[in-house]
């Protein structure tokens, strides 16, 4: 039995391995699109000399400095620029970070996974990610490959919680790279706070004193990485500029820089449930035994009175991350139907309630009951029998079960899911845009205007030019480059894109 289930084991961990490699694949080769096309612009622009810049084609489309726009921080853009200087298309360059990061997250869950609750877990979590799908919004994450910071910022998230233990310096620090690499990160704060709280010892006001005598080192260097980049900004921007990047920053923050009609909590928690590749009455089927098995889990290993500290730890920490991203997004009603803006925690704390829940299965299922005051006699000795206590471990293999089949489910659906065929990919774009490029260097065109913004954006970008929007009044006299056909000349064409003449030619 022992070898039957160690090759199981290695067969499913080698599945899941081949698993990841096509859904990486799949999205290296993905269409470039408008948002990672704009995060691109930021270490193109710091390798031409122009600094840590935007194009600012949502910001009146002139270079700008330190753009507040670009919610992806420098935990990502700063390694993409040192990519970029090894050469190679620059796209797949960029994405290779992305890819990085989905490596770490992967590895980080396996870590905490194998560190609760054995190889088994460890496969879990490691797969759990793969049950997302952040494809269904018009602002999507199509892969690992996507140039964001949502997929970075949750790797970093989990790889704080697996240095919490032992060096909750480095967990603090990490919390902080988080925040840089996207900042929605922050709302992770409070979770690493209660981790800290969970681990300390002592109880009352003495495990208060504790918590803030741990927790002061991992608070100030939480804030070190956002400390020195925007003491970056201001060395950069001089005071008055650094003024003005910091109100944008607090409209930015405050706004969410969308304009869309109020969203509700019902469509929040409905867009989440979507989020899958199961259908959305599995996922809350999911999410009730998930919650179920960490309840039962805790309350059996309290009832022998052994409860482990370290799922403690992170049931606690992965609930409040969960909740705070979850109950962020769904009242926050100025911000649109977009599952990429929880996606950190998401990505994160789930996977760790997944990893809890797997423990308290196994908890449920090895569940005995003293069998009244019934004692017997052998060669001598008293000793108290005992008999498993049913109705839990049915119930925990139950459970277990349904997470089980939903988790399978999910990752098969996303590997089918790399099958389906594609309006566009990155190999399309670049034959189109190979015919631009041409035409941009031939005539040493620097600024192309998309019009709109959305599909228009990564050609131009992958064409060695700057992108404005078409409608900011710097773009006033310079060329659009659009899907549509042309109002005026048109200067160059491709399959899907051509460039027009501007309107005051």
């Amino acid at each position: 039995m022992r070898l039957a289930r160690t090759i199981t084991f290695w067969t499913l961990a080698v599945a899941l391995l081949v698993c990841h490699l096509i859904v990486i694949q799949h999205s290296l080769t993905a269409r470039f699109w408008e948002d990672e096309a704009f995060n691109l612009t930021v270490p193109l622009n710091l390798l031409d000399g122009l600094g840590y810049s935007s194009d600012g084609a949502l910001s009146g489309s002139v270079i700008t400095p330190f753009d507040t726009r670009i919610s992806t921080g420098p935990t990502v853009l700063l390694p993409v620029a040192g990519m970029l200087l090894f050469g190679g298309d620059p796209v797949i360059s960029a994405r290779l970070v992305p890819v990085a990061f989905w490596g770490l997250l992967i590895a980080g869950l396996a870590v905490l996974g194998g560190r609760l609750a054995g190889r088994w877990t460890a496969l879990v979590g490691a797969a759990v990610p793969l049950a997302f799908n952040g494809m269904g919004s018009y602002s999507p994450i199509q892969g690992p490959a996507d140039l964001l910071g949502e997929i970075p910022a949750a790797a970093l998230l989990v790889w704080a919680l697996v240095a919490l233990r032992r060096r909750p310096w480095l967990s603090g620090l990490l919390v902080g790279l988080a925040v840089q690499a996207k900042l929605i990160a922050f709302l992770a704060l409070p979770a690493f706070a209660v981790a800290i709280w969970a681990r300390s010892p002592g109880r009352g006001w003495a495990r208060i004193g504790q918590t803030f005598k741990r927790g002061w080192l991992p608070l100030i260097l939480a804030g070190v990485p956002t400390l020195l980049f925007e003491l970056w900004a201001l060395v950069s921007l001089g005071a008055p500029g650094f003024i003005d990047h910091l109100r944008a920053l607090k409209a930015f923050l405050l706004g969410g820089g969308q304009h869309v009609a109020p969203t509700t909590v019902s469509q929040k928690l409905a867009t989440l449930s979507e989020a899958w590749f199961v259908p959305a009455w599995a996922s809350w089927i999911t999410s009730i035994a998930v919650v179920a098995l960490i309840v039962g889990g805790i309350v059996e290993v309290r009832r022998r009175g052994r409860l482990k500290r370290q799922a403690f730890m992170l049931a606690t920490a992965a609930g409040v991350g969960a909740l705070a991203f979850v109950g962020w997004w769904s009242t926050a009603s100025h911000t649109p139907l977009w599952v990429r803006h929880p996606a950190p925690g998401v990505l994160s704390f789930f996977p760790v309630l997944v990893i809890v829940a797997c423990w308290g299965a196994r908890e449920l299922a090895s569940a005995r009951i003293l069998r009244g005051e019934q004692a017997t006699a052998i060669d001598g000795q008293a000793t108290v029998a005992e008999e498993p206590v049913n109705l839990r471990r049915i119930a925990g293999g139950v459970l277990a079960a349904a997470l089980a089949a939903s988790l399978a489910w999910s990752v098969a659906g996303h590997a089918q899911q790399t099958t389906l065929p594609r309006n566009e990919t990155l190999a399309t774009q670049r034959a189109d845009v190979a015919v631009i490029a041409d035409w941009v260097e031939r005539t040493d065109t620097e600024w192309l205007a998309a019009q709109p913004w959305g599909a228009a954006v990564a050609p131009i970008v992958m064409s060695g030019a700057h992108v404005g929007l078409f409608d900011a009044p710097a773009m006033r006299d310079v060329p659009r480059l659009t899907g549509m056909p042309c109002d005026t000349e048109t200067l160059v064409e491709a399959s899907r894109y051509r460039v027009c003449a501007p309107p005051s030619r």
